[in-house]
């Protein structure tokens, strides 16, 4: 099944709406996570009755940061991919280790039989490298260990978006930094990206191109060098060659303003500007409270007039 993108590039995989009775998997492709956070997650999703699986491996511990060893971590993801009764794939937390595992992904099984995968931070990772290989349709979402933080909000805009195809508009909060980023226009394109820093570790082996992409960045704790470093990158390498737009989501702990030094927003006009495509600022994603769930690979449309980023459904 495919969605149309029109001249932003070739159609994506888009996966069915769940269901009622529809089976999920939770899996830990990178840290592990907090079992009692995990089956707050399971219970929330089997309130909309869904059916929730947790994978074998999920609260395995390998070294000090890693959710098992990699083969049992990728074990468990691809068995999720092969399952014709798994209709979504949710990964339990991000942290670090998905990349350890991005490049052995059954792309078969995922462009046979297409299912939503969800997370964000280091998940971005995986949603990259399935849009390169397979043009699958992800969703930048909580994950399963559910934490305080994401709220009612959240877990409302995550069953919109696996259970009702409708088109997700995010507003600007000028209460974020990164509202001060402003370059006018409007612009249409795939919506790619995720974490700023996943992005510039993909390059070379796992980042698609950005050609006809609105470009979605965000990040937390990271310095002022370390996020000039991954700009740059990206601008030099070419992967930001013929990109549409940059939504700009929330950069937390990273480069506040402060007396005679460089903020974040100082950087990304310093970056940015050199593309020549309007930047929205301000977009309440990425590690903050009450994440939206927004898909990845769909067409999207910038608008800095109405200060809104909209998305087309992950699902259908």
């Amino acid at each position: 099944m495919t969605v149309p993108t029109g001249a932003a590039g070739p159609a994506g995989l888009i996966s069915p709406r769940l269901r009622a009775g529809d089976r999920v998997r939770f899996v830990s492709p990178a840290s592990r996570p907090e079992r009692e956070h995990v089956t707050r997650g399971a219970e929330i999703l089997s309130g909309w009755g869904l059916d929730v699986e947790i994978a074998s491996h999920a609260f395995d511990s390998f070294g000090h940061y890693l959710a098992g060893r990699d083969e049992d971590r990728l074990g468990d993801l691809n068995d999720a991919l092969r399952d014709p009764g798994v209709r979504a794939i949710v990964a339990t937390t991000g942290g670090k280790g998905a990349y350890r595992i991005a490049g052995g992904l059954d792309f078969a099984a995922a462009r046979r039989d297409p299912k939503p995968l969800v997370g964000f931070s280091d998940i971005t990772i995986l949603h990259l490298v399935l849009w390169q290989r397979c043009r699958l349709i992800g969703l930048l979402g909580p994950h399963a260990a559910w934490q305080d933080w994401y709220g009612s909000q959240a877990a409302d805009a995550l069953r919109r978006a696996l259970m009702q195809p409708e088109p997700v508009t995010v507003h600007q909060d000028p209460g974020e930094l990164t509202a001060k980023v402003l370059i006018e226009g409007r612009s249409s394109g795939i919506l790619m990206g995720g974490n700023l820093d996943t992005i510039g570790r993909s390059v070379g082996w796992a980042c698609p191109s950005f050609d006809g992409a609105i470009l979605l960045i965000e990040d937390v704790d990271k310095y002022i060098g370390a996020m000039d470093r991954t700009l740059t990158q990206l601008l030099e390498c070419g992967c930001l060659d013929g990109v549409r737009g940059v939504a700009v989501g929330q950069f937390i702990r990273s480069a506040d303003q402060r007396p005679g030094k460089w903020s974040i927003v100082d950087l990304l006009y310093d970056r940015l500007g050199l593309l020549g495509v309007p930047v929205l600022g301000g977009l309440p994603i990425g590690h903050g409270a009450h994440p939206p769930t927004i898909p990845l690979g769909a067409t999207a449309t910038l608008d800095t007039n109405t200060r809104t980023l909209t998305i087309e459904p992950g699902v259908q």
